[in-house]
């Protein structure tokens, strides 16, 4: 990925410009469709759920995300990257949202 392409970084500024949830909201919802929103929520809550050091078989269950994807996800987490590190650090004084423990 070429994060110096004008595309890349246009993308990226309007996200860094994007001042406020509504906003923020407005553009995902303009540049995905439901199902890729979906889709990325489910990886942000699974990450979030990695970071609690929470089993694979849970984040699955709750999810619905295969052992596969939580690997992958959980590859981003430990690498270099660190942004869902950075992401859910700037969201630790939200409560966590409600775990299932049983099936």
């Amino acid at each position: 990925m070429n994060w110096n392409s004008p595309d890349a970084v246009a993308l990226v500024t309007a996200f860094q410009h994007s001042r406020s949830y509504e906003a923020t909201r407005r553009l995902l919802s303009d540049l995905l469709s439901q199902d890729e929103i979906l889709l990325l929520a489910k990886r942000f809550h699974a990450a979030d759920m990695l970071n609690e050091s929470i089993p694979y078989s849970l984040i699955s269950r709750e999810t619905g995300l295969s052992s596969a994807t939580i690997a992958k996800i959980a590859k981003k987490l430990r690498g270099p990257e660190g942004g869902y590190i950075v992401a859910l650090e700037r969201i630790a004084p939200l409560p966590p949202p409600r775990r299932r423990t049983t099936q």
